[in-house]
């Protein structure tokens, strides 16, 4: 940089160390090296110059000088016009063309599309920030704040890129009490106690978050609509929070209830013929406009688990969204039907039922009966975000309709923001995985982006659902989901792994160890979850009928939900075939269909998702389908022992908060992954009759059940359903303070101890663990669970380790009661502790 310059750096001091919340997720910006900025300072222009007024463009120079400020210490000089020295100029593309001199002729930018190149005319150098849209002038300078912040040359920098399809949305299920259905990160950032939050500052946060992944849509309020959203007292509260999202170019969408005509409006019908049911909606969203100009359109769930539809006239799914979408038309609005459509009462009984063929079933029939702008929305898999399904048929049927695949960034059936799943490996699985729509070459990621028969929009879906807690989701770890699938809606040609580099590099810094270390964890979770969970296609082996989060393998059979796999004494699997079972493989096109029909060529991890087998069933693997179930809950297990100890490996390298808040999820995630590995394996075993040829399922070396200790206190209760619990049975407490004890008659040495007890969400009940009469360890279970029960869901381990035991010596767990909190206990384990 020339002397000429320097002056115009106006040099600010470094943040100093302090502790993370992860509230500022990927964008820290923290202070790279002095290396590494001196050399962007000695590249950059040290001029901003934004070219429009618009709010977005004025949040973009904003946002550079922040970025810029934070990673290297020095704060660009803002300027009106662009100096003959050159600057870094942000704008639309024409507007760039003409103020940047050299700037060549090219292609216009795609819509929210941005260039971004240096060059070098003599002494002058410009930045340009180049974009199809005011939102591409914003997204290009997040790519370039996000280059800066990877380490990324400049030098040579010349970059297009535009979003692979238009539609790129998340969806929130906030309820307008402030609660989030399948929300993890606590209360609503929209709603409390029936209206607007007064302070939206952390909805300005999150539209930031949103801009800087291309997010250009989010709906606010819970598909399981609150017909009260559409009242003439919500439209001012709603203009609020899109006011808040506004300068970060992503529009409001609202759910809407199909009844509204008739709940809301007071006509007698809400039939979507009805002429007064048309006019109605008209008027409605007229008034929605004038409130919120901007608005991006509609989303409805109708005719599936109790929502009300046009099933209740005799209508089509078409006539109920064309009614809403022609009243969108004309402020340019687009209209979402979730393709989410099935009968949740089916009678188990009859085995050619099977809810995997509702989405197929109501809408392939309909195809080219929608309006041009409605967009079904449709769940990735065919049954609802279990850890394992075949892409849905749909996607590769819908010729004639636009269509957009919904991924759910919240961790409902993964283990709910307290296990590590690492969820964009699973999308892009179904993102790639070929139709055959037209022969080979027809993806998922190009059929939702109307690539494929030219249709005129789609997209992408996110169900995000983050929360007032400090980290947004719940988890460190999970901030990755909501990340990952932003980059992936922009551009599905990523890899699972460069999306974990850029993240772990983005929130955790760039120490290679603390990369390698998070980016492994990340990559292999999905598979390990699947392991000690629901593998070859079962499903995730969750309480379906309840919260959705522990072990219950019997929760969906014999019941309307419709998610069953069949397992019985004589084997597993729910028969899907043409020739045999329910014809839900029929429903893809003949080269897909072949593939699933036949057991010589299904795939292992899909065999019981389309095939019922004797547990006896060979797979390509060369193993039995019961051997497999074993073997994989036990490497699942210890996998997730192997994520705690990767983690200490990182003390000293991630901050003190960050670092022991992780250390506690993945500890509890262990625990968790034990109570699956035993629960799934006994279930199996006990239905099976057969053997684990390892012979571990049905043995635990070092395990004393609590009903086996001397008791003080404390009376044997049944644990429902039984595999929740070891031997089915545990201890609560029915005194003031209660005790279980055992002699240990093992050989001297060093132990850790673990205590597997039950903490519920109704209590505090407090535990202490005694080795004669010296207190080893005490604790308060005071995690949130969603459970009020003594089941899998509770259970919990606590690890006492580094304890010196000798034979006779008298290990004693005293737990006192709380509240409906009895301070149960399920078994204690006693290992040795290695040299």
């Amino acid at each position: 940089m020339s002397g000429k310059l320097r002056w115009l750096w106006a040099l600010v001091p470094l943040a100093g160390l302090h502790a993370e919340t992860g509230a500022d997720a990927w964008l820290r910006y923290a202070a790279l090296d002095a290396a590494a900025a001196r050399r962007y300072v000695n590249t950059l222009p040290p001029v901003v110059v934004v070219l429009g007024n618009s709010p977005v463009e004025q949040t973009a120079q904003r946002e550079l000088i922040r970025g810029i400020r934070g990673m290297l210490g020095v704060t660009l000089r803002v300027s009106s016009t662009v100096p003959a020295e050159g600057a870094i100029v942000l704008g639309l593309d024409p507007a760039v063309r003409k103020a940047v001199p050299g700037t060549p002729a090219g292609n216009p930018l795609a819509e929210d599309g941005y260039a971004l190149s240096l060059r070098t005319a003599g002494t002058a150098r410009h930045l340009s920030i180049a974009g199809g849209s005011e939102r591409g002038v914003l997204y290009g300078t997040f790519a370039l704040l996000r280059k800066i912040a990877l380490g990324e040359a400049m030098e040579a920098l010349n970059e297009h890129s535009a979003p692979y399809a238009p539609v790129r949305w998340v969806n929130h299920w906030d309820n307008l009490d402030g609660t989030i259905e399948r929300g993890y990160g606590g209360r609503s950032i929209f709603w409390d106690k029936g209206v607007v939050r007064e302070d939206l500052s952390r909805v300005s946060e999150y539209g930031r978050l949103l801009a800087s992944l291309g997010i250009n849509g989010c709906s606010i309020n819970n598909v399981n609509t609150d017909p009260r959203i559409l009242t003439a007292e919500y439209l001012p509260q709603i203009a609020r929070i899109a006011e808040a999202f506004r300068p970060w170019g992503v529009r409001l969408v609202l759910s809407v209830d199909f009844g509204s005509p008739q709940r809301v409006g007071g006509l007698a019908t809400f039939d979507p013929l009805d002429a007064g049911v048309a006019a109605w909606w008209k008027a409605k969203t007229d008034e929605l406009y004038r409130a919120v100009p901007d608005l991006a359109g509609l989303l409805l769930k109708a005719d599936s688990e109790g929502r009300i539809g046009p099933s209740a006239y005799g209508r089509t799914h078409a006539d109920a969204a064309n009614v809403i979408a022609r009243a969108l038309k004309p402020h340019g609005g687009l209209f979402f039907y979730r393709g989410f459509v099935y009968d949740h009462h089916m009678d188990w009984r009859n085995l050619k039922n099977d809810r995997a063929r509702a989405a197929y079933d109501n809408f392939n029939r309909l195809d080219g009966q929608f309006d041009d702008n409605v967009v079904i929305q449709i769940k990735h898999g065919p049954i609802d975000f279990q850890v394992r399904e075949p892409a849905s048929p749909l996607f590769g049927a819908l010729e004639h309709t636009n269509q957009a695949i919904e991924l759910q960034v919240t961790q409902e059936y993964f283990g709910q923001a307290r296990q590590l799943v690492f969820l964009v490996p699973m999308w892009k699985e179904a993102l790639d995985f070929d139709m055959q729509a037209r022969g080979a070459g027809t993806p998922v990621k190009a059929l939702v982006a109307g690539k494929v028969f030219q249709r005129p929009t789609g997209g992408f879906v996110g169900v995000s659902n983050v929360g007032l807690d400090a980290n947004w989701l719940g988890n460190h770890m999970s901030q990755a989901n909501l990340y990952g699938y932003g980059r992936l809606a922009w551009n599905p040609d990523l890899t699972s792994q460069q999306i974990a580099a850029e993240w772990t590099r983005l929130t955790f810094g760039n120490d290679p160890q603390v990369v390698q270390t998070i980016e492994s964890l990340q990559l292999k979770s999905w598979r390990v979850f699947e392991d000690y969970t629901g593998p070859l296609g079962l499903q995730t082996l969750t309480d379906i009928v309840g919260n959705h989060y522990g072990v219950s393998v019997e929760a969906s059979e014999r019941n309307g939900w419709g998610q069953w796999h069949r397992s019985d004494e004589k084997g597993a699997g729910m028969d899907r075939t043409v020739a045999t079972g329910t014809g839900y493989a029929g429903q893809y096109r003949p080269a897909v269909a072949k593939r699933y029909e036949s057991l010589a060529t299904c795939p292992d991890e899909l065999l019981l998702f389309f095939h019922h087998v004797p547990y006896t069933h060979m797979l390509h693997s060369g193993k039995t389908v019961i051997q497999t179930l074993y073997d994989l809950h036990y490497d699942g297990a210890v996998s997730v022992e192997g994520y705690v100890n990767s983690w200490k490996l990182l003390k000293g390298r991630v901050d003190e908060r960050r670092y022991a808040e992780v250390l506690a999820q993945l500890e509890y995630h262990a625990g968790q992954a034990q109570v699956w590995r035993d629960a799934v394996n006994n279930w199996f075993h006990r239905a099976s009759g057969i053997a684990d040829a390892k012979g571990r399922v049905g043995h635990q070396p070092g395990r004393i059940e609590a009903e086996a200790m001397t008791l003080e206190g404390y009376a044997e209760t049944p644990v429902t359903p039984w595999e929740g619990g070891s031997g089915g049975k545990a201890v609560a407490c029915q005194a003031a303070e209660c005790s279980a004890a055992t002699r240990f008659e093992g050989k001297a040495g060093w132990y850790t101890v673990r205590v597997q007890y039950f903490d519920q969400n109704n209590g505090n009940a407090r535990y202490r663990v005694k080795v004669g009469e010296q207190v080893v360890d005490e604790w308060t279970a005071s995690n949130w669970v969603p459970t009020q029960k003594i089941d899998s869901s509770s259970s919990t381990r606590r690890s006492v380790t580094g304890i010196a035991l000798r034979p006779g010596d008298v290990i004693r767990v005293e737990g006192t009661p709380d509240g409906g909190e009895k301070a149960a206990l399920d078994y204690l384990e006693v290992l040795p502790e290695r040299p």
